[in-house]
């Protein structure tokens, strides 16, 4: 094939791509109630999940209400007239993309399909369901640990009981799809380190070299990432990070391995 006739094929498939993505779209423009009552506005409501299961896990290991959090104390306001309706299209396309994200990446794989080779197919196949199921529990991860930790520490936070908070609907949302979605980006480190391996940017040996530094820097993440000064808050975040750097290491010795056989 030509150069043209590549672009071509990589524009289809990038077209087959983004109709999944409204398709999945309208899907969730339609289900009004259930994303946004159910789903984004969940993390602010003191029955959310994540609330109950720390401060269960706090009376089980025996620390009292150290990990039980108060009840986030806000009011979510919109001020512009088209606020919420461009909100709703904007949770839309992100969930669109999320739930799309498998098929997105299957059609990434069927246009560079054709240039690999018969032994590398098999592990390709695979890659493309590690990497969706990286992205989801990252995705997961996001909204289920960090974005509430987000939220009630956020919320509560003043810097003068004179001072209430009355929050931008446009704001919370945001907050709450940008980490869900920067966290299901985060937690693809294991591929990236693969393809790194590949090109032989890093090795094993590298990464064993800097653990000590990669710990620093996953725990000023956490810290950032986790607006609570809370210690334990911190950890919980920092402990995934952690693993899945420690993951890539094992990816990056199977690398180095396999090229070593050829």
């Amino acid at each position: 094939m030509s150069f043209l006739d590549h672009l071509e094929d990589l524009r289809w498939h990038l077209v087959r791509g983004a109709i999944a993505v409204v398709v999945a779209a309208i899907v969730l423009f339609l289900q009004k109630d259930f994303i946004f009552d159910g789903i984004i506005f969940a993390p602010a409501n003191p029955n959310f999940i994540t609330y109950r299961s720390l401060c269960s896990l706090s009376h089980t290991l025996g620390m009292g209400e150290a990990l039980c959090m108060s009840s986030p104390d806000f009011k979510l306001v919109s001020t512009t007239l088209a606020g919420q309706f461009t909100m709703h299209i904007w949770v839309s396309i992100v969930g669109g993309i999320i739930l799309s994200f498998p098929y997105i990446v299957f059609q990434i794989w069927s246009f560079i399909k054709p240039a690999l080779k018969q032994t590398e197919l098999h592990f390709s196949r695979s890659l493309i369901f590690f990497v969706s199921l990286l992205f989801l529990t990252g995705i997961l991860f996001g909204y289920y640990v960090i974005t509430p930790l987000s939220v009630n520490f956020l919320s509560g936070y003043q810097v003068s009981p004179t001072v209430s908070n009355m929050i931008e609907v446009e704001s919370f949302i945001s907050t709450v799809t940008t980490i869900t979605f920067a966290s299901g980006l985060v937690f693809q480190l294991p591929v990236l380190i693969y393809f790194l391996s590949l090109l032989g940017l890093v090795g094993p040996a590298f990464l064993r070299t800097y653990r000590k530094h990669s710990i620093v820097v996953i725990l000023l993440v956490a810290a950032v990432i986790t607006p609570s000064p809370d210690i334990t808050s911190q950890l919980l975040v920092a402990a995934p990070l952690y693993i899945l750097y420690e993951i890539s290491i094992f990816v990056s010795a199977y690398v180095q391995n396999k090229n070593a056989t050829k």
